[in-house]
């Protein structure tokens, strides 16, 4: 049977919810964070590093006809595919539908602060922190 594409994250948390090994569910985040587009690696700058990740972590937004898009890249594949998991619920959305405590809740339903190492869990609280500041720069 084919691999289902994993689009939105309704799509990844069907997937969750279908998977009953973390090693599978870790295997689904890595490639979530392969497929992430490239990030033009000028855009990778100190002023678009995310603060508080233990990976490297850049974040750029691009304001376009009201809403945000983010290029975001990591030098870590696990952290890369959280910050895939973050701009499923953030890209292409006007910047006051950002809801920082709701986008943890989505992510805590997931249960991956039960199995992700503390850093990466204070990384990915840091990345939704950062997206929740540049969605309130931008409104």
């Amino acid at each position: 049977m084919p691999a289902m594409a994993i689009t939105t994250f309704e799509d990844v948390e069907a997937e969750f919810d279908a998977l009953d090994d973390w090693d599978d569910r870790y295997r689904l985040i890595i490639d979530l964070g392969r497929a992430l587009p490239a990030m033009d690696p000028a855009l990778k700058t100190d002023a678009t590093r995310v603060r508080g990740c233990a990976s490297q972590v850049w974040l750029h937004p691009r304001h376009d006809d009201g809403r945000l898009h983010f290029a975001a890249d990591s030098d870590a594949a696990i952290v890369k595919g959280l910050v895939a998991l973050v701009l499923m619920l953030t890209d292409g959305r006007a910047p006051a539908e950002i809801d920082p405590d709701a986008i943890r809740a989505r992510l805590d339903a997931l249960g991956l602060a039960r199995h992700l190492s503390s850093n990466r869990t204070q990384g990915l609280a840091s990345m939704v922190a950062r997206i929740g500041e540049l969605a309130r720069e931008a409104a």
